[in-house]
């Protein structure tokens, strides 16, 4: 199991190396459409914008996310910002104090985060004139060992993934 992981490292890293980025400068815009929202309770779908704006600040980014329903609209006013661009390291700012770590590769910005017992999986991957978001779901208290916790049959934590959103946004 180590030879897969350290090889996996090992390709992760000479991919990235190869990859020169152009985010986010490429990317500046408004993206609409809609949100598809997949449960144990059924779809639901309702509509969505994400924009990505520069600002006069080098490095710092408006990042905003609304989501559009029939009761209320709620709009998520962030801060993407910039710590190491070669290397793909930049924070979510929420600007109430919650930042949260992200990593951008081949144009795509990753993030994981754990809220009130939820692990959150996001995913944004930019094109030329659309944006592919995602958010996996679930609940840590919900986690399956298997394995047999030795060097080789380590232990695994899996997790159920509870609910999937997904859109593919727009540029205007």
């Amino acid at each position: 199991m180590k030879r897969y992981i350290l090889f996996f490292l090992f390709i992760s890293t000479i991919a990235f190396t190869q990859n020169k980025t152009t985010f986010p400068n490429d990317f500046f815009g408004k993206y609409k459409g809609k949100l598809n929202i997949h449960n144990a309770k059924g779809s639901q779908i309702i509509d969505m914008e994400l924009h990505l704006l520069p600002t006069d600040s080098v490095g710092k980014y408006i990042y905003t996310i609304i989501y559009k329903s029939e009761k209320i609209d709620q709009e998520r006013k962030y801060t993407l910002i910039e710590k190491d661009n070669a290397k793909g390291s930049f924070v979510i700012d929420e600007n109430n104090g919650i930042i949260l770590n992200a990593f951008v590769a081949d144009n795509t910005l990753y993030s994981i985060f754990e809220v009130q017992g939820s692990l959150l999986t996001t995913t944004e991957h930019f094109k030329d004139n659309y944006v592919d978001f995602e958010i996996m779901y679930t609940q840590k208290d919900k986690v399956k060992k298997t394995g047999k916790n030795t060097e080789e049959v380590p232990e695994v934590l899996s997790f159920p993934v509870m609910s999937v959103q997904k859109a593919r946004l727009f540029k205007e």
